[in-house]
């Protein structure tokens, strides 16, 4: 598995390019799996399922994409990992919910490290936490794809990003509760340092 992380802010079109290449050559069997961690510039991409009705203002580019799910942001302060990995390789039967539970637990145990309890929620995609007045808010997103079983996109862990940037949309379609970030819960997390902890629990990944 390959780890290639970008301190640069990266481009949509030119992250989707270099998954696209990948996993063209990891079938060809010319290049090694992947995670590559970045940040993008302030952005909103839609999902497969996303409708018109999550755009509420388009404050930043959009683009259109090719994972599962509706509307989602991405920007400074967002720690954002694309996996590209071969589930034929990694499963004895290839399972996309098995590889999708395998994201919300990697995720589960980073947060754990920096004292942060994130949790699964039935019917919500991405990993959420109680906050302190007891409400409910997501703080990583999760959205995938595969083609010849090989995973595209990943997810993104809300370190400290702009939290007024997710007003311009409905996060995954999901109006009733609002999104939080590691910052915003009192958790200053450096960037490396979180990238460390990432890189030291992707064994759940390479489990799946």
């Amino acid at each position: 598995m390959d780890w290639k992380i970008s301190n640069d802010s990266i481009t949509y079109p030119e992250a989707l390019a270099f998954m696209d290449e990948r996993v063209a050559a990891i079938h060809a069997g010319q290049a090694a799996e992947c995670v590559w961690l970045l940040e993008h510039p302030p952005l909103y991409t839609g999902g497969t399922s996303a409708r018109d009705s999550g755009l509420l203002q388009a404050r930043f580019p959009v683009y259109a994409s090719g994972r599962g799910g509706q509307y989602t942001y991405h920007g400074p302060g967002q720690r954002v990992a694309y996996v590209m990995m071969d589930l034929k390789k990694r499963q004895s039967t290839p399972d996309l919910k098995k590889y999708v539970w395998s994201l919300e637990e990697w995720i589960i145990r980073t947060l754990a490290v920096f004292e942060i309890k994130g949790e699964r929620r039935c019917g919500r995609v991405g990993i959420w936490v109680v906050c302190p007045d007891g409400t409910e808010k997501k703080i990583a997103a999760i959205g995938v794809r595969v083609r010849h079983w090989i995973t595209l996109h990943g997810i993104a862990i809300n370190v400290n990003p702009d939290l007024s940037h997710f007003e311009g949309i409905v996060p995954c379609g999901i109006a009733e509760h609002g999104v939080t970030s590691m910052a915003a819960l009192g958790h200053g997390v450096d960037m490396a340092a979180l990238d460390e902890v990432l890189r030291s629990h992707a064994d759940v990944l390479t489990a799946a």
